[in-house]
């Protein structure tokens, strides 16, 4: 074979790895969506479009139990009806809003009058659709929520229901705000860019305190034990003789 032919069917073989990741990336799950809507024949349409858009979809009839699937941290995006049994689809987000989640919602409901409309969106809903409405429409809204949650993500570390936004040095956890002195929040955030490092006390200590700083011997043990406090039991995992790695929140 001459190298001419060799270099020929390694560019080949290239661009098939490459067109290969690129289908591969274009499939994964774009969006974690929840659909809190009692109507069960819409509920599965609106589960098919988003689905063969390739994003993930979970389903309730139920204002209650959306309202909790909400608040766990797990979804991108909620698509809201209004008339909801156990709980009004305004009640849902209202409380939804008083836990500090920025979930966005995307309400769809037959109530068209302009106070309607209004409401909703005063009360915190990102995207108000009237029933009926088109699928094309609603997943064109969704990508603008999309494009918006990548913008915003460009410089986040998400780790579950954990949200660090590494300009704003804030941390969300399941949706809801949570305050961290400085040193706490560098140590989460050390921790979660590299998941699967174990630290020790001496590689934390210099990343919280700099080289020559006095710190008390049982320092880093108080911003663990914070930290678990303040956020979950097993976001910090001790790896015992060696230090210290982010928890694994499965």
């Amino acid at each position: 074979m001459t190298v001419a032919a060799r270099r020929l069917i390694n560019c080949w073989l290239k661009l098939r790895r490459n067109a290969a990741d690129l289908n591969r990336r274009l499939q994964e799950p774009k969006l974690r969506v929840l659909i809190v809507e009692d109507d069960d024949m819409i509920a599965s349409g609106l589960r098919t479009a988003f689905e063969r858009a390739h994003h993930t979809v979970e389903h309730t009839p139920d204002g209650d139990e959306g309202l909790s699937l909400a608040k766990s941290g797990n979804f991108d995006l909620m698509i809201l009806d209004l008339g909801l049994p156990s709980k009004d689809g305004i009640e849902v987000l209202r409380a939804l809003r008083s836990s500090k989640s920025d979930l966005a919602v995307i309400i769809l409901s037959a109530r068209d009058k302009i106070a309607d409309r209004i409401q909703g969106l005063d009360i915190g809903a990102d995207d108000y659709l009237v029933k009926p409405f088109e699928l094309e429409e609603l997943l064109a809204r969704a990508r603008v929520l999309e494009r918006r949650r990548a913008n915003v993500a460009s410089n986040t570390i998400q780790r579950g229901p954990l949200l660090l936004n590494l300009d704003a040095m804030t941390v969300s956890w399941q949706n809801a705000n949570v305050d961290l002195p400085r040193r706490e929040w560098m140590l989460l955030r050390l921790l979660a860019e590299s998941p699967s490092r174990v630290f020790s006390r001496d590689q934390i200590e210099r990343a919280l305190y700099g080289v020559g700083e006095n710190t008390e011997s049982n320092a880093i043990d108080v911003h663990v034990h914070h930290l678990r406090r303040k956020l979950h039991s097993e976001i910090v995992q001790t790896v015992r003789g060696v230090g210290y790695r982010f928890g694994n929140l499965n």
